[in-house]
C-alpha cells in the first residue's frame, strides 16, 4: 500500500545517504559530497564512440542530468582522446552556466585517465572538484577494484573494505555510467549502419531513401517488408524495389 511504498522510499533514501557518508569517511573528505558525476566511454573497435555522464546525489540517480556525447574527430579507438573531448565539452558547458559543479568526479580508469581528467579540471579552473579513479583489478571482478584519489602531490591509493557502503556507491555509479554509455553507443552504431546500408544501394538517392524511411518508419520495417511492398513506395520502381530487397537481404 501507499504507506509501505513511502517507507520503502525513505529507507532507500537513507541507505543512499549512508553510502555518501561512508564515502566521505573512506576518502577522508572534509564534506559529504552532494553530487557525484561519472564518465565512461563506449565503442566497438572505434566505431560509434559515445561518452556518458551520469549523476548521483544523496537521493540517488539524477537522470534528468544524465548526458551523452557523440565523439568525433579522434583516432578510432583512442579512449584517452575520447575521454578528453567528453570532459572538455562537459566543463565548457559548465563554464557557460549549464549544470552544477560536482563535488566528486569519478573516472572509470587508473592513473593515466586521472592525469588527463586533472588537466581538464585545471584548464577550466575547477581545483575544488575531488577526483577519484576506479580501476578494475586483474580479475576484473567486482570488489577487486583499485581506487585512486587525486592530490596535489599526485595520487594515493585508497583501500576500501569490500563491504564498504562507500565502495558500493562508487561501483553502482560506475556500472550506471557504463550501462548508459553502452546504450548510447549501440543506438549510434545502429543508426549509422542503417544509413550506410541504404546509402550503399545503387540507384537509391537521398530523396528516395527519405521516402522509404518515411513510408516504413525505419530500417527495421524496411528489412521486414516484401519486395512488392517496397515497390509501392512513391518513386520506387519495380526494378529498384528488386535491387533494394536483394541488397538488404544479401541476395545475389
Amino acid at each position: 500500500n501507499a504507506q509501505e511504498t513511502l517507507q520503502s522510499k525513505l529507507a532507500s533514501k537513507q541507505s543512499m545517504l549512508n553510502r555518501f557518508t561512508s564515502l566521505q569517511a573512506n576518502l577522508s573528505l572534509e564534506f559529504t559530497p552532494e553530487r557525484i558525476e561519472c564518465f565512461d566511454i563506449s565503442h566497438t573497435g572505434g566505431e560509434g564512440t559515445v561518452g556518458s555522464c551520469v549523476v548521483f546525489d544523496q537521493g540517488g540517480p539524477v537522470k534528468s542530468d544524465y548526458r551523452r556525447f557523440n565523439v568525433a574527430g579522434i583516432t578510432p579507438g583512442d579512449d584517452y582522446a575520447a575521454m578528453e573531448q567528453v570532459l572538455d565539452r562537459r566543463f565548457t558547458r559548465l563554464s557557460k552556466g549549464e549544470g552544477k559543479i560536482p563535488g566528486v568526479l569519478l573516472i572509470d580508469g587508473g592513473k593515466g585517465q586521472l592525469t588527463q581528467a586533472k588537466e581538464i579540471l585545471e584548464k577550466h579552473q575547477l581545483p575544488e572538484i575531488v577526483l577519484v579513479g576506479i580501476a578494475k583489478g586483474i580479475s576484473r571482478r567486482a570488489g577487486q577494484e583499485t581506487l585512486f584519489l587525486s592530490s596535489e602531490n599526485g595520487y594515493r591509493e585508497i583501500a576500501m573494505k569490500t563491504d564498504s557502503p562507500g565502495l558500493h556507491l562508487l561501483q553502482q555509479i560506475r556500472d550506471e555510467a557504463h550501462r548508459f554509455a553502452i546504450t548510447g553507443h549501440r543506438q549510434r552504431r545502429s543508426k549509422a549502419r542503417r544509413v550506410s546500408n541504404l546509402e550503399n544501394i545503387p540507384g537509391l538517392g537521398p530523396k528516395r531513401r527519405r521516402e522509404l524511411l518515411t513510408h516504413f518508419g525505419g530500417q527495421q520495417a524496411i528489412m521486414k517488408a516484401s519486395q512488392d511492398a517496397i515497390g509501392k513506395v512513391d518513386g520506387i520502381s519495380k526494378k529498384l524495389a528488386e535491387i533494394i530487397y536483394a541488397e538488404l537481404h544479401n541476395i545475389d
